[in-house]
């Protein structure tokens, strides 16, 4: 008796631990959790480092309008962005997403009334929160989104070169209000809608902007997208009344001709009427090129040009302080490491030029500018 119940007491010993194990097994992972629940989670970290050789914190001519978009720091570290991401979009009914974006990029990216004076100066941003509804081919958002026009995003894992082109600082970042979409076939998708303007969650006038856009990908490598906004904005970059209507219409081309090798090319057309009779405009070209020299190596490079007609871009003046209009000139090459699919560390050497002495030097102005950029890009 005694050695079946020595017997019996060793088993149940054994076996404990296998009881445990199997129990710990069938715990669910976090992404079990999320994949059973329809969640996504995803995010990114960009460090970098910035050299200019020219005073671009001082601004364009001295006047504070930065000449670059993010990277306007004369030889300084920075934590650009922490981006974080949790979606859930069925196929079918409701769903959402909220994005926030972390770090010095979130101060320049604020919409009204957080982009005015006092409050910009916040790390944090919520860059895009809306709910979403799918029907078939339709699906309709309401809330905060990102802008249907430009080639490069705010994201820095959607570029492939460190600094943003002038044409991504020449259109919204984001819009607040509704949008649908509707895509007959896998080619072709069309959008359409109505929001507060250029970067507004809190309308500065009483008028809408009319949102439309097309994208059309005839042929597997090719996808063709034109996006227009029309609306009333204020006349001036500083937000000053009284508004005037302001049209904007953008075209990009992507033709990836393999897996490793892809082109690019942007076309920007503006218009801002001021009241008087007059208007201010600018356009500009992008052409882009990403090769994959092997599965670790990537170049892309970056050639552009921008005319601000009448210097509404970068609020540029003649010596009696009239507006003065100045062509850009800029190319930029890049290239990335990518020891593993999470990670891609880059480097960048970029040069500007302008047909006008606008880069402040030393007390004085040039007509070139020349920055040197490194990037640490994890996702996760």
């Amino acid at each position: 008796m005694k050695k079946l119940l020595l017997a019996t007491a060793v088993s149940a010993a054994l076996a404990a631990p296998a009881t445990v194990l199997a129990q710990q097994a069938r715990v669910p992972t976090l992404g079990q959790v999320l994949d059973a629940s329809g969640l996504s989670v995803n995010g990114y970290i960009d460090a970098g480092y910035n050299w200019a050789n020219r005073n671009i914190e001082a601004g364009v001519q001295g006047n504070g309008v930065a000449p670059r978009v993010f990277d306007n720091q004369n030889n300084s570290f920075s934590l650009h962005q922490i981006g974080l991401t949790v979606a859930k979009q069925p196929k079918e009914g409701f769903g959402g997403l909220v994005n926030v974006t972390v770090g010095q990029d979130a101060q320049v990216i604020h919409s009204f009334p957080e982009s005015a004076a006092g409050l910009a100066s916040s790390n944090f941003d919520i860059t895009q929160g809306y709910l979403s509804y799918s029907k078939g081919s339709v699906t309709v958002i309401g809330g905060k989104f990102t802008t249907l026009a430009g080639s490069e995003v705010i994201a820095s894992p959607g570029n492939n070169n460190i600094s943003r082109s002038i044409l991504f600082g020449a259109v919204p970042f984001t819009h607040t209000g509704v949008r649908a979409s509707w895509a007959p076939s896998d080619t072709f998708t069309l959008y359409g809608g109505l929001n507060n303007g250029w970067d507004q969650l809190q309308d500065t006038n009483r008028q809408k902007t009319l949102e439309l856009g097309a994208s059309f990908n005839p042929v597997k490598p090719l996808t063709m997208t034109l996006s227009a906004y029309i609306g009333n904005e204020n006349t001036s970059p500083g937000g000053a009344i009284p508004n005037g209507e302001r049209d904007l219409l953008d075209f990009v081309l992507n033709y990836a001709v393999n897996d490793g090798l892809s082109f690019g090319a942007e076309l920007l057309t503006f218009k801002q009427d001021v009241p008087g009779g007059t208007s201010a405009k600018y356009n500009g070209l992008a052409l882009y090129g990403s090769s994959l020299l092997n599965s670790q190596w990537r170049v892309s490079a970056r050639v552009e040009y921008f005319d601000d007609k009448n210097g509404f871009r970068f609020a540029t003046t003649d010596g009696a302080g009239n507006p003065q209009g100045v062509k850009y000139y800029e190319g930029t090459l890049t290239l990335g490491y990518l020891p593993t699919k999470d990670v891609e560390l880059r480097t960048e050497v970029r040069a500007d030029r302008a047909d006008q002495s606008v880069y402040v030097d030393s007390g004085s102005t040039s007509k070139t500018l020349m920055t040197f950029g490194l990037q640490g890009l994890y996702k996760f």
